[in-house]
């Protein structure tokens, strides 16, 4: 007479129906964040003290083991990067049917990152976009921000007064460069004292710098 296979033990029992729940969890709908429409509406937007709180953690958390300032505004550029990348192909999408094309040269990429894109993150349009006026510097564009909404709940001690926790957007607006096509490197910079400081004390120019392939493409573009 064969013998009965003998029954795992409870033991191996629990092991094994752990091991079955182990990996992505599903909401009892089935329904993750992957089925959310993409176009969602303006109402479902972070609270701004819900954002101070989570940018504050996000400053923290790049504050840890940084030799200086500079480290600090490279940590958060970072932070942003990825961000402006994915938030590029986003508004793309949600841009009119006629108008889904990715920006074809700089002027045109700018224009979209001081409306849209900013409109997007703060709900208002940039302060301001400039070209640099020095010949020497053709590659450089200003983007202007009397108020950035990143500074607004961030104390600076004194010993750290030229941090511009700005450097996070500049992060984002440099992803959105390199994911168009357009590499360049962006900075954050206070306006500090004088006319425009004392009107703004908290001004933010964004130093956009492209690469010099950019350039040579633009001009090449432009003479055909």
């Amino acid at each position: 007479m064969a013998s009965q296979p003998s029954k795992p033990p409870p033991s191996s029992q629990a092991s094994s129906t752990r091991n079955s729940q182990q990996g992505l969890r599903y909401p009892s709908t089935g329904k993750t964040i992957y089925h959310r429409p993409l176009n969602r509406s303006r109402t479902q937007e972070l609270s701004q003290a819900g954002f101070a709180y989570l940018f504050s953690e996000m400053v923290g958390y790049a504050q840890r083991r940084v030799t200086g300032i500079q480290d600090l505004e490279k940590r958060l550029n970072v932070q942003g990067h990825p961000i402006g990348l994915k938030l590029l192909d986003l508004l793309l999408y949600r841009e009119p049917a006629r108008t889904q094309l990715r920006p074809l040269n700089i002027i045109a990429l700018l224009q979209f990152i001081t409306t849209v894109l900013w409109r997007h993150l703060f709900s208002r349009p940039a302060d301001a976009l400039e070209k640099s006026s020095n010949p020497d510097t053709p590659d450089e564009y200003m983007i202007s921000d009397n108020e950035p909404l990143v500074n607004q709940y961030i104390s600076v001690p004194k010993e750290m007064n030229q941090l511009n926790c700005a450097a996070f957007v500049a992060g984002i607006v440099e992803g959105a460069c390199d994911g168009a096509g357009f590499p360049a490197r962006v900075t954050a910079h206070s306006v500090g004292k004088g006319e425009e400081g004392e009107l703004w004390p908290g001004k933010t120019v964004f130093l956009v710098k492209f690469q010099p392939e950019v350039v040579e493409r633009e001009a090449y573009l432009g003479k055909t």
